[in-house]
């Protein structure tokens, strides 16, 4: 089945516009909520879109590029405006078209999937002159989600969740009108019972270290200075972007509070680059066990995290976990970020998705995308800048890592840094590693003024060129990252949402 949707207005038509909205922005955010939701729980789906960012394109090329990709339903997303009594939510198909056509099967459907989630007065089933609907060749229809005059209607527009509601009602109508077939998760036998099983114990170590260096000896000149001081310490090399750094260790804690104590301790010396390393051991033990496994398999379960470090920490990310570069496990809240106000949602936090979410998500769209998360979670977490936002920052400018624009995967360039079109592709970075670090501390250089900390090398190209500071927030973005990009940072916490539900 292949959809077509086409959200509203754009670029310099910004629609119906009141209450601080503009019709542009919303449809855009449905739109794009309908694609992820479509594509992630239903199998033999294509879409494609009229727009994915705020540009401005006519109604014929609307029509003319639906009907060149021989669509199967074409779907635009509205949102009305009239006198601030006026509310509700309605839909339009062809005023030609008779009550028993294709097109208005749909819109039965359709509409009643709707109307049950979207929290909106039903104003009807209607047709229309409207151009979209009229010269596009497939069965069409489009929809009118509330009154953005309306009090009530914006107050329901402007929230995030509420959109995803609207998107998912969308969707549950297409899939019914298409007999679409949802996606299969594998499941388990309900008990498995083994003879001997064997068993992996994970504990939480906190490391806290002195230092980092590029020169050993540096490193034990470190080692002496401390010496003096009665505190006794080691070094450790590590692997940092290809290039062999020292660290100096003082002492490990089994908890947080110890490590913390003793930083605050050794911070009070003079050090001010100290740091704690939260690090994994396993010990492997077997034994006979009888288990009810959960019957999804494919869900990932989040081990409660461990509190938060007062300076953010280095690591290696490796997939090593008895060594003192393993990387660092999530430092995430108990319980999900709520986005009430996209405008004053930072950019530095917590990282609350764990790795295997993130990949998962965007593997449920592409299945052949890089496993990126550990390294998103790794470098979010020592920048103190939430490593899974960037995540679905990069899953916006790469299009789910299929790099449909202009910049290419051998760029291993995931935030577009210095792409501006055409022929201007912007950065390229050695590897994986390198264009996620760029882009970490690219979004360092607008979230705050303070110096970059210098335990990975500086690779983002553009950094000096950032007015340090300006974009606290992720809608701050918008026009800086992305010109104009006016909704960049909306669609970017829109796509974390999506992965937050999807969890």
């Amino acid at each position: 089945m292949k959809l077509y949707l086409d959200p509203g207005h754009g670029g310099e038509d910004p629609g119906a516009q009141d209450n601080g909205l503009n019709e542009k922005d919303i449809t855009l955010a449905i739109a794009l909520k309908i694609r992820t939701i479509i594509l992630k729980d239903y199998e033999n789906v294509q879409v494609k879109m009229s727009r994915t960012s705020d540009t401005t394109k006519s109604l014929a090329l609307r029509s003319s590029d639906a009907n060149d990709w021989d669509a199967d339903f074409f779907l635009a997303i509205h949102i009305n405006s009239a006198d601030n009594s006026a509310q509700g939510y309605e839909d339009y198909i062809y005023d030609g078209l008779s009550d028993s056509s294709k097109a208005a099967k749909y819109q039965d459907i359709i509409h009643s999937e709707v109307i049950k989630v979207n929290q909106l007065k039903d104003r009807g089933q209607k047709k229309a002159n409207f151009h979209v609907i009229r010269e596009t060749k497939m069965p069409s229809l489009l929809t009118e989600n509330g009154f953005i005059s309306n009090k009530h209607d914006a107050e329901l527009l402007k929230d995030s969740s509420w959109q995803l509601k609207v998107a998912q009602g969308h969707v549950n109508g297409i899939a019914k009108a298409f007999n679409l077939k949802r996606k299969v998760t594998k499941e388990t036998p309900k008990t498995t019972t083994t003879p001997k099983t064997t068993q992996t114990t994970t504990k939480t170590v906190y490391t806290v270290y002195v230092g980092s260096y590029k020169s050993k000896e540096n490193a034990k000149d470190r080692v002496a200075e401390l010496k003096k001081k009665s505190i006794k310490s080691a070094i450790v090399s590590t692997k940092i972007s290809g290039a062999t750094w020292y660290r100096v260790k003082v002492a490990s804690y089994t908890t947080n509070v110890k490590a913390e104590k003793r930083l605050k301790a050794i911070e009070k010396l003079g050090y001010d680059d100290a740091f704690i390393i939260t690090e994994k051991t396993s010990t492997t033990t077997t034994k006979s066990v009888t288990q009810k496994p959960a019957a999804n398999t494919t869900k990932t379960t989040t081990a409660k995290p461990a509190a938060s470090t007062s300076k953010p920490a280095t690591a290696n990310p490796t997939t090593s976990t008895n060594s003192n570069t393993s990387p660092i496990p999530s430092n995430s809240p108990k319980e999900a970020p709520i986005i009430a106000d996209p405008g004053l949602f930072t950019i530095l936090g917590p990282t609350f998705l764990s790795p295997e979410q993130m990949d998962q998500f965007v593997k449920k769209v592409n299945p052949n995308a890089p496993e990126l998360g550990q390294l998103y979670q790794t470098y979010g977490n020592y920048y103190g800048i939430r490593g899974d936002v960037a995540f679905a920052q990069a899953i916006h400018e790469t299009d789910y890592f299929r790099f449909t624009g202009v910049v290419n995967p051998g760029q291993k360039n995931y935030a577009g840094i210095g792409a501006t079109g055409g022929d201007t592709r912007g950065a390229s970075f050695k590897n994986e590693e390198e264009g996620i670090l760029a882009q970490l501390q690219h979004l360092y250089a607008y979230a705050t003024t303070k110096p970059l900390p210098n335990q990975f090398p500086l690779v983002d190209p553009r950094f000096q060129l950032v007015d340090r500071g300006s974009a606290p927030t992720w809608t701050a973005l918008n026009g800086k990252w992305a010109v104009p990009g006016t909704t960049y940072g909306q669609m970017i916490l829109n796509l974390y949402e999506q992965m937050i539900h999807a969890g």
